[in-house]
């Protein structure tokens, strides 16, 4: 958690750097379209591919079986719909990384193994402290 703060303030600031450039490169009203485009795409992605989540895990857990591939499908999707709503390229580019099937696999791997040690240290449950 200690090392999302940085990133956190980061991120916006590569954003805006960014944005301004592309401003400056396509023009102010290309690049807002561009970012209200992307976001559009990006929910209808997200949808999409949550709908098919979700319907693998019921199929999962109708056979029996707990979902847990699935759900960390569904989380990663979560994720990188919530970073396709915030305004900016890098943004962008991650939520739509996390949300593409073929992609996704390198975050799942960073999930897993980010939930693996907080099993390993004896955590049951996850705690956001805001």
């Amino acid at each position: 958690m200690k090392k999302l703060i940085p990133l956190l303030i980061l991120m916006p600031i590569l954003d805006l750097y960014i944005l301004i450039r592309a401003s400056q490169t396509m023009g102010f009203w290309t690049t807002i379209l561009l970012i209200i485009l992307t976001g559009i795409a990006g929910y209808y992605l997200a949808k999409s591919e949550g709908k098919l989540v979700i319907r693998n895990i019921n199929r999962e857990m109708s056979q029996g079986n707990v979902p847990g591939n699935e759900l960390l499908n569904g989380l990663c999707i979560l994720v990188g719909g919530l970073f396709l709503l915030m305004p900016g390229i890098v943004t962008d580019i991650i939520g739509i990384t996390m949300v593409i099937p073929g992609t996704r696999d390198h975050y799942k791997e960073y999930f897993k193994r980010w939930l693996k040690k907080m099993v390993d240290k004896g955590y049951t449950n996850i705690i956001i402290r805001w």
